[in-house]
C-alpha cells in the first residue's frame, strides 16, 4: 500500500503519557549548549523505553544532515530475571544514568543485550560495568570482540546467534512471560548487529534497522506522514548499500510470531503503521537486489575512518542506481568473501594495516584470490594511521590487469565533507559504469514518434549551486539544470528536477539552501560548456569561473548570469530517476533587465 492510500485510512492513536526530563550538555567555547532530555515510559507489560533525546544534532556520521534531531533508544525488560537492551550516547552520561538508577538499581539488571557496539548505543557500558560488574553481556560473536577493545575493562559476557535464545523468566506481578529469540542481522548496519524478539510481548528489538533520525516527543509513529521522508533518507543512506542483507534479516523475521512492535534505536517506535514500513523496506530492497551486477566495497570494521569511508562510496554507487554489498574483511567469513568478491562486477578495497593480524591477513589473502580480470577496481585510504602505502596496493591491484573505476582515493588528513563528497562522486562513477548497458537500452526504448514529440518540451537554462559547511568541513556542488518551473505565487516557489546520481543532490536536502543562476541568451556558451564537463570525484567545479560569493545565502552566485534566486528546500518528491525539489524563494536580483533568458531546446525525450 502507498504512503498515501495509507494515510487517507488510518485513524489517529493517542499516545501515552510520558515523563521527560530536561538535560543540557556543557557547550565548548562560543558554542550554544545543545537541547537533551529523556523519555521514559512503559510501552509493553514489564517493559519500559527510555529515550535519549538529542533535539539539535545537525549531522549524523557522513550521510546525514539532520534537520530533526536524533533519539538513542533503550530498553528495560523484567521477567523472573530483568534485561536492558542497549545504553545511551555517552553526551547523556550525567541525565540517563540517574533515570536507569530511578528506575531500578543497575546491580538488579541481570543482561545487557547489545544489539550493536557502534558508541551512539554504547556509550555508556563501560558506566554500567563499573556500577555492576558481575552484569552479563549478550551480543553476537563480533559485537563481544568489539566491546573488549571499546570498554577496555573485563566483563562477563555470552555470544549468541541466530535461532539461540536467552528466557528472563515470568514476572510474578503481570504474570507474562519474557523469552528473547536472537536473530542474526549483519551488516545492518555494522557486521556485528543482532536483533531480538520477546515473545511475551511479540516486541522485535532491532537497533539501527527500520530506524530514523528524527527527533520529538511522539513515543510511536502517529504521523506517518511526518516521519516518512526520513524513514527513506535513512534507509538509502544506511540500509540500502546491504539491501541483500536486509532481505535476509526480512526472512528471519518472517519466521517469528506476529510481531506487535518494532523497537528501533533512532526516532519513534514503530506501531501504528507497522505493514507500511516493512513493506518499504521489503519493497526498496527488492529493487536494489534486482539484477546479478553489483559492486562489493570493502572495509575494515574498527581501522581509522574506514567504515564511514566506504559508506560514502556505496551511497554514491546506490545514487546511480547501481547495486552495491558492503563487505567488512575484518568478520566476513571466508567462504562468503570469497564469494561476495568472486561474484561481483567491481569491487573496492581500503588500504590495510601495515602489519595485519592473522585473521585479517588470511582474509586478504582471500579477497586478492577472488579478483579476476573482468571486475572494476578502485582503492581508498583508510587513513588508519599505520596504512600500507595506497600505491603498494593500487600496483598489486593492477598487476592482476583489473580495470580501474576511478584513481585511488588518497586521504591524507582526518577526513573533511570534501573527502566524503568526493568518496561519494566516485561511487557515483562506478554506479555509472554498473548501470550503463541499462542506461542505454532504455534510452532506445521509447517509441520514436513519442521521443521526438516529448523533446519538444523546452526550458530555459539554469546552473544551480550550492555550498555547505558544517563540522565535517565545506562541500560545494553544481549543476545545469533545463527542467525549471515557477510553482507557487505564495510563498514564491519552483521546481527543479535533479537526477538521482546528481553529487548537487546530497546538498538538496529538505530545509538546505541552494542557488538558481539564470543563463542569459546572449552569453551563456562559456558557462554551459564548463558546467557540462565530466569533473573528476571531487574537483573544484568553480575554479576559473567568475563567482560573487556571499552574495547569496545557499551558494556561488555566477557573475556572469542573467539573474539568481537564493532558494530553501521545502519538499522533496520521488520520481524514478529524479528527485522533483520544491522549494521557496527567499532573495533574488537581476544584472540586466534588458537581456533574456537562455532557452534549450531538445530534439528528444528521454535522454539529456
Amino acid at each position: 500500500m502507498s504512503l498515501r492510500k495509507e494515510m487517507d485510512t488510518m485513524s489517529s492513536t493517542s499516545v501515552s503519557p510520558l515523563s521527560s526530563t530536561p538535560s543540557t550538555q556543557a557547550p565548548g567555547a562560543g558554542a550554544q549548549p545543545s537541547r537533551l532530555s529523556l523519555q521514559c515510559a512503559s510501552i509493553a507489560p514489564d517493559t519500559t523505553a527510555i529515550r535519549s533525546l538529542d533535539w539539535d544534532r545537525s549531522r549524523f556520521d557522513i550521510e546525514f544532515g539532520l534537520r530533526n534531531g536524533t533519539t538513542y533508544n533503550a530498553f528495560l525488560i523484567r521477567g523472573e530475571r530483568t534485561a536492558l537492551v542497549d545504553t545511551s550516547h555517552a553526551k547523556f552520561r550525567d541525565s540517563w544514568l540517574p533515570l536507569l538508577e530511578g528506575q531500578i538499581d543497575p546491580t538488579a539488571i541481570d543482561h545487557l543485550i547489545v544489539s550493536h557496539t557502534e558508541p551512539d548505543h554504547s556509550g555508556l557500558i563501560g558506566d554500567l560495568i563499573d556500577r555492576h560488574p558481575d552484569i552479563e553481556i549478550v551480543g553476537s560473536k563480533v559485537a563481544i570482540q568489539f566491546l573488549q577493545d571499546q570498554v577496555h575493562r573485563p566483563f562477563r559476557s555470552r555470544a549468541v546467534k541466530s535461532g539461540e535464545e536467552l528466557d528472563l523468566g515470568t514476572n510474578p506481578e503481570s504474570g507474562v512471560g519474557h523469552r528473547f529469540s536472537f536473530l542474526s542481522a549483519p551488516n545492518l548496519h555494522w557486521p556485528d548487529t543482532i536483533f531480538s524478539f520477546d515473545h511475551g510481548t511479540g516486541i522485535l528489538y532491532t537497533c539501527d534497522a527500520f530506524g530514523l533520525h528524527y527527533c520529538s516527543e511522539d513515543l510511536f509513529d502517529v504521523d506517518p506522514g511526518a516521519i516518512a521522508p526520513d524513514f527513506r533518507f535513512y534507509y538509502d543512506c544506511l540500509m540500502a548499500p546491504n539491501a541483500r542483507s536486509v532481505l535476509q534479516a526480512l526472512k528471519r523475521m518472517d519466521g517469528l510470531p506476529e510481531i506487535t512492535t518494532i523497537a528501533v534505536g533512532h526516532g519513534p517506535l514503530l506501531r501504528e503503521h507497522l505493514p507500511l514500513w516493512i513493506g518499504d523496506y521489503r519493497d526498496w530492497s527488492g529493487q536494489r537486489s534486482a539484477g546479478e551486477a553489483y559492486a562489493a566495497v570493502c572495509y575494515i570494521s574498527q581501522y581509522g575512518f574506514c567504515d564511514r569511508l566506504s559508506q560514502a562510496i556505496a551511497h554514491g554507487v546506490g545514487k546511480a542506481s547501481g547495486q552495491v554489498q558492503l563487505v567488512d574483511l575484518r568478520a566476513t567469513d571466508p567462504q562468503e568473501l570469497a564469494a561476495l568478491i568472486g561474484e561481483a562486477s567491481a569491487v573496492v578495497v581500503p588500504t590495510w594495516p601495515a602489519s595485519p593480524d592473522a585473521d585479517l591477513q588470511k582474509a586478504i589473502g582471500t579477497l586478492l584470490a577472488a579478483l579476476h580480470p573482468k571486475q572494476w577496481v578502485g582503492c581508498y585510504d583508510a587513513f588508519g594511521g599505520n596504512d600500507e602505502p595506497i600505491d603498494t596496493l593500487a600496483g598489486q591491484l593492477r598487476n592482476l590487469g583489473q580495470k580501474w573505476a576511478f584513481e585511488p582515493l588518497r586521504i591524507r588528513q582526518v577526513p573533511s565533507g570534501a573527502d566524503y563528497q568526493r568518496c561519494e562522486e566516485a561511487g557515483t562513477d562506478l554506479g555509472q559504469l554498473l548501470t550503463r548497458e541499462k542506461t542505454i537500452a532504455a534510452m532506445k526504448a521509447l517509441d520514436g514518434d513519442l521521443d521526438k514529440a516529448l523533446g519538444r518540451l523546452s526550458g530555459g537554462l539554469y546552473i544551480v549551486t550550492a555550498r555547505q559547511q558544517d563540522e565535517a568541513g565545506v562541500r560545494s556542488g553544481a549543476m545545469v539544470a533545463s527542467w525549471v518551473s515557477q510553482a507557487s505565487f505564495e510563498p514564491p516557489g519552483l521546481t527543479v528536477a535533479v537526477a538521482k546520481d546528481r553529487a548537487i543532490e546530497a546538498l538538496m536536502q529538505v530545509g538546505d539552501r541552494f542557488v538558481l543562476n539564470v543563463l542569459r541568451e546572449d552569453n551563456h556558451q562559456p558557462l554551459l560548456r564548463h558546467f557540462l564537463r565530466r569533473f573528476p570525484p571531487g574537483a573544484d567545479r568553480f575554479a576559473g569561473v567568475n563567482t560573487l560569493e556571499g552574495a547569496a545565502a545557499g551558494g556561488p552566485v555566477l557573475g556572469d548570469a542573467l539573474a539568481f534566486l537564493g532558494c530553501r528546500v521545502l519538499q522533496r518528491m520521488e520520481g524514478p530517476d529524479h528527485w522533483i525539489i520544491y522549494a521557496v524563494v527567499e532573495e533574488g536580483n537581476v544584472a540586466d533587465t534588458t537581456a533574456a533568458t537562455a532557452v534549450h531546446h531538445r530534439k528528444v525525450g528521454n535522454h539529456y
